[in-house]
């Protein structure tokens, strides 16, 4: 049982916020927010359904702002939606029911796997700066890829936004600024996919959700005006150390 004390309430807001500008830059939020749920007291998988408000209600924000800037790549988004909409909703159904503890080396079989694939062989995740984004119909391999990303969003959330990325822009090739925008977008549909499981289940604190959500909120308005206003080269660097900071969050939490 939880208690929203000023000291959790002032945990929630500040953490809400990191996260909030890291998951709009790259991702891994999630692995601060997680944690602070669980500090208040609450299980891992009440944890899990209840940090799905959050992340909800900073990809709207985050929408909003890539959408205005210009940078939300309307060209092939439907189609990218389905498969990861399709894989949310098996995942979040799997993490509903399965054992929590799956959460934690899930997590970090993931993150480890990305981070020597980033530091070994970054082309595969990176396009180079004249490459074409691809449609979906041209590269159909890649909808396996994202279907496969929406069921590791729906069981965990942690991290899904680097292998949104790693879908996005190591396999259709997106720069990195517009992965970022269709990152949202599927995290948006995914993610309220997931929730709508979690609340069937009666897995969601609302308002230590609704809490960390006003702090998301805010860091995803501030994580949009960074990335608009940032370089290919800054974005690649930061998403390199967001991944390997994701990978020692999850050993060691």
């Amino acid at each position: 049982m939880y208690e929203l004390t000023p000291l959790f309430i002032s945990l929630l807001l500040s953490t809400g916020l990191v996260a909030g500008v890291i998951n709009v830059l790259a991702g891994g939020g999630s692995n601060l927010t997680l944690p602070a749920l669980m500090v208040m007291g609450l299980p891992a998988d009440v944890a899990n359904g209840t940090n799905r408000v959050g992340v909800m209600l900073q990809t709207l924000v985050g929408l909003r702002g890539f959408d205005q800037g210009g940078k939300l790549d309307r060209s092939d988004m439907w189609a990218i939606l389905v498969p990861t909409l399709l894989g949310g909703l098996v995942g979040s159904v799997i993490a509903s029911y399965l054992p929590t503890t799956l959460l934690k080396p899930t997590l970090l079989l993931t993150m480890i796997t990305l981070s020597v694939i980033m530091i070994v062989k970054p082309a595969m995740v990176i396009p180079g700066p004249d490459e074409t984004a691809y449609r979906l119909k041209d590269r159909p391999w890649a909808w396996f890829g994202l279907f496969g990303t929406g069921i590791y969003g729906g069981f965990v959330q942690a991290g899904v936004g680097f292998l949104l990325i790693a879908s996005l822009a190591g396999g259709l090739r997106y720069d990195l600024i517009r992965a970022n925008g269709l990152k949202l977008l599927c995290t948006a549909f995914f993610t309220i996919a997931a929730l709508a499981v979690f609340i069937w289940r009666g897995q969601v604190a609302w308002v230590p959700g609704l809490v960390l959500g006003v702090g998301t909120m805010i860091g995803a308005r501030l994580g949009v005006k960074l990335a608009l206003n940032v370089s290919q080269q800054a974005m690649k660097w930061f998403l390199l150390l967001m991944t390997l900071a994701a990978s020692a969050a999850a050993i060691w939490l």
